[in-house]
């Protein structure tokens, strides 16, 4: 048992198989540490996250080595059939790496039960493993932005199927029309740990994904919208403090990419801090105002333009509360700086939150659909309270694309899985960000890709935000907070806690220059 630090609040439980992992995280659940938030099990390790005011990871180190960690975990349960077309464009490639016929490689697929282990990367993504399966592959060099849902994949000594349409290095085979995850169904997740899978066969037989309905806005019983979206934008979203505790579900937490402007644009209309705004990408939004109200935008600096019912214009100034009237046309300029804005109305929006929370995860694809023209929004009716003004507040120089910030790490978990010169190239070099970047994570691109000295696969293991993720091209991707829970590629170091909302701030063509703030370590006095 070893534990890899993570970030400051995070670390890596490592065991030596499944079993074990399962068996301690068995042993957590019945026996919680104090100031223990989350566990996140993977296939070899599990990912801790505490409260560092209430314990420290030393502390919970020697705690858990301490646990009995021989709890019974199920291995047996009810058997899901699930059909698959074996049409994937990974198929030949993975049987000619086995050295099998494609045929041979169905069959070993569909002819052993597979155990669904745990869950993670999304809602509703189960690893399975199978040992009479005998299939084990290596995941892509370079991940795809983007995999059909219902896309059936191998990755190391696991199987899983995509519920959502989502970037990911596993192996395509196959594709199924079963719908994995679903709010209206209990519990939402297909697949739960302790279950079986039977994967059947369909390649004959045609296979139609279900078209996911978009979850409509909050409708209030009585009331009359208050405004009328015009133009969303590249993207413009519902975002609050996220849904932590989710998971077991495969959720990530989500939420505001940069937490301090959200909180901002409620303080500085009189809201609570914790009520939902608009998070509005790279500007272009525009909006028919249909009722009077105060808002407030923060964060990437857009050209704020009014213009009145009367025929007026003005430009309004952003990091300040802004009365609008009936009848007003509010439009977004692109920021100069930074990439995303927040929009909060004095009083709140009506939303309605899925899983407690109204945030958009744009990975998990739970929370209020991405806002479209046409879309009108209600006032929410939570009480307000007297604002914040600007003055009190010192606002964050937000970079341009041309410019350089830095970011500081903390090294680790897998710096021994990568060589000496890369762990110097990590933090001697900079990093563009490419426009391949969203609220998933940040792709970077560097002049001189990070190589590694250890090539073993490694068992998929749980991710934080701000984890700097190396595929095999050595390019690193570093996770926000629409990120997979787990992943199958190394972590190298991860982003502090208060460089996060930073990070969600860097326009495509903006450089990174990382600096470690401490040296890997290992919690040697408790490591065998």
């Amino acid at each position: 048992m070893r534990f890899l630090p993570c970030s400051l609040s995070s670390f890596l439980v490592e065991l030596d198989t499944l079993d074990d992992t399962l068996a301690v995280f068995a042993a957590l659940q019945a026996t919680p540490l104090p100031g223990v938030e989350e566990i996140i099990p993977a296939a070899r390790t599990l990912l801790i996250h505490f409260d560092p005011t209430l314990t420290q990871g030393r502390q919970l180190s020697a705690a858990i080595r301490q646990l009995d960690g021989q709890a019974q975990v199920q291995r047996a349960g009810k058997v899901v059939n699930i059909p698959v077309q074996y049409t994937g464009d990974d198929l030949g490639e993975m049987a000619e790496y086995l050295g099998l016929s494609v045929e041979t490689l169905i069959q070993r697929h569909t002819g052993s039960l597979w155990q669904v282990a745990f869950c993670g990367f999304a809602p509703g993504f189960a690893y399975l493993v199978s040992r009479e399966a005998g299939i084990q592959v290596p995941r892509r060099a370079s991940p795809r932005t983007r995999i059909p849902a219902g896309s059936v994949g191998l990755a190391g000594e696991f199987s899983g199927i995509y519920p959502h349409a989502s970037p990911g290095g596993w192996q395509l085979i196959g594709r199924t029309a079963e719908t994995l995850f679903a709010l209206d169904r209990q519990p939402p997740a297909l697949l739960q740990p302790g279950m079986q899978v039977q994967f059947v066969d369909a390649t004959r037989s045609p296979v139609c994904v279900p078209v996911v309905k978009p979850q409509p806005l909050q409708q209030p019983v009585s009331g009359s919208a208050v405004m009328s979206v015009t133009s969303p934008g590249l993207q413009t979203l519902f975002q609050d403090a996220g849904r932590a505790g989710q998971a077991s579900m495969g959720i990530s937490p989500s939420g505001a990419l940069d937490q301090a402007a959200w909180r901002r644009a409620n303080w500085l209309v009189g809201n609570a801090s914790h009520l939902p705004a608009l998070e509005i990408t790279a500007g272009g939004f525009s909006a028919s105002i249909l009722a009077p109200m105060v808002v407030a935008l923060t964060g990437a600096p857009c050209p704020v333009m009014v213009s009145c019912a009367d025929g007026t214009h003005f430009t309004a100034s952003a990091e300040a509360p802004l009365a609008l009237e009936a009848g007003d046309q509010l439009r977004l300029g692109a920021p100069a700086r930074g990439v995303r804005s927040y929009l909060a109305r004095r009083g709140g929006w009506a939303v309605t939150p899925q899983l407690g929370s109204a945030s958009r995860d744009t990975l998990a694809q739970v929370g209020p659909e991405p806002l479209q023209a046409g879309t009108h929004l209600y006032a929410g009716n939570t009480p307000p309270h007297s604002a914040v003004q600007p003055a009190a507040m010192g606002l964050p120089l937000l970079p341009a694309p041309s410019e350089t910030i830095t970011l500081d790490i903390i090294p680790g978990p897998r710096c021994g899985w990568f060589s000496d010169e890369a762990l110097t190239r990590l933090t001697s070099q900079c990093w563009q960000v490419t426009p391949q970047s969203n609220r998933i994570g940040l792709r970077l691109q560097g002049e001189f890709p990070l190589t590694r000295s250890d090539n073993r696969e490694l068992p998929s293991e749980g991710t934080c935000i701000g984890a700097i993720q190396v595929p095999a091209n050595g390019q690193p991707v570093l996770f926000l907070a629409d990120h997979p829970l787990t992943g199958g590629y190394p972590v190298i170091g991860a982003v502090a806690h208060y460089h996060l909302d930073i990070a969600g701030q860097l326009p495509p063509g903006c450089r990174i220059r990382f600096r470690a703030i401490r040296p890997f370590t290992v919690f040697e006095e408790y490591e065998e």
